[in-house]
């Protein structure tokens, strides 16, 4: 039987420390599993395709150039492709987690702060005015069209007492969303280029993205997953409400704002090299939260860790789904997001944030 005196020792801070170590070193140790995983599946994906290439001989290539066709298919088409796929992957998983965080809604995805829609009117504008058809061209106008939305939504949020509090911003963005979504679907109907354009865009695919994407798209990736992790500890403080935050000590405005433009960079930049690719930013943070608990501090680095596996598996499964051709990774996604994501809510603990 324990003594209350027992009981004290055990519910000391002191006493607690060997347990918040096992447990730092077991949630340090999933992220290395997860970035074994993130290798292994790396390297299927370089070796899936039309024709498939020997695990070996991609270890080779990669390791070891030598000019051959299959080295050449490998570093000119697969490679960017696997490349891209992990940091598309690992932006949508971040921002998913910081949207979540940020309107306090466990269906936050993005399309709620009307990322997407914005994503979308920049392309079609680009196509419309000037007549851009190559990604590497109307890419830039996703990304800044993106970022437009994300400011205008924060802004709209933000009017009225109280600032910018979860439910405006998450109507604000809905708003701002249809409306996009109207003015998109007017110009696509009346202009057949914009409208073959976004047919393929708008489904989300990593096919046919070569380096150049990828080097485009990076910088904003990294800016974005810097600013992520930089403001974890806030996030908690603001997961308890604002006033609690402010008692906790963070600056609830201050990490509003940067968790807006750290979605901005991540999903804006995602979405701008290989279209909306649905489910992953909704249904990642969810899965995370089921292994690591609340505490953000964690669930933005196996977000990060997480959704690419999410992506690429999903790729890789588009590839040999199909006895000829292959389905768009957005396809996939929504094929095998769908039924995780709905078995995921309707488990209790992570039903709510």
């Amino acid at each position: 039987m324990t003594t209350r005196s027992e009981s004290l020792v055990r519910d000391t801070p002191v006493a607690s420390w060997p347990v918040r170590r096992r447990r730092v070193a077991a949630r340090s140790g999933g992220l290395l599993v997860g970035a074994g995983l993130i290798l292994f599946v790396g390297l299927v994906s370089v070796a899936v395709g039309a024709k498939p290439i020997p695990l070996d001989v991609v270890w080779h290539a990669i390791f070891g150039y030598d000019g051959s066709y299959d080295a050449n298919v490998i570093w000119d088409q697969r490679m960017p492709r696997t490349l891209l796929g992990l940091a598309v992957g690992a932006a949508l998983g971040a921002s998913g987690a910081l949207m979540q965080a940020l309107t306090r809604n466990p269906l936050a995805d993005p399309g709620v702060l009307g990322v997407n829609a914005g994503a979308s009117v920049g392309v079609v504008a680009s196509v419309l005015l000037f007549g851009l058809t190559q990604l590497a061209q109307y890419a830039w106008f996703a990304f800044a069209g993106a970022a437009i939305a994300g400011v205008v939504v924060y802004l709209l949020g933000s009017t009225g007492r109280g600032g910018p509090t979860p439910v405006r911003l998450a109507l604000a963005g809905t708003v701002v969303g249809a409306v996009l979504t109207g003015i998109i679907t007017a110009i696509t109907t009346t202009n057949a280029q914009s409208w073959q354009l976004m047919r393929f865009w708008t489904i989300g695919s990593l096919v046919n993205r070569n380096a150049e994407v990828l080097v485009q798209v990076v910088p904003f990736l990294a800016i974005g997953a810097v600013i992520a992790f930089s403001i974890t500890g806030a996030l908690n403080a603001l997961a308890l409400g604002d006033q609690v935050g402010r008692a906790l000590g963070a600056r609830v405005g201050r990490t509003r704002l940067l968790a807006g433009v750290a979605i901005v960079l991540l999903c804006g930049g995602a979405t701008a090299a290989a279209g909306p690719i649905g489910f992953v930013g909704l249904a990642v943070p969810h899965a995370v939260r089921a292994i690591v608990g609340p505490d953000y501090r964690w669930v933005v680095p196996y977000s990060l860790v997480a959704a690419p596996l999410l992506v690429l598996g999903s790729d890789i499964l588009g590839r040999v789904v199909l006895p000829s051709g292959e389905l768009e990774v957005g396809v996939v996604t929504a094929v095998v997001g769908a039924p995780v994501f709905i078995y995921l809510v309707r488990r209790r603990r992570v039903a709510a944030l």
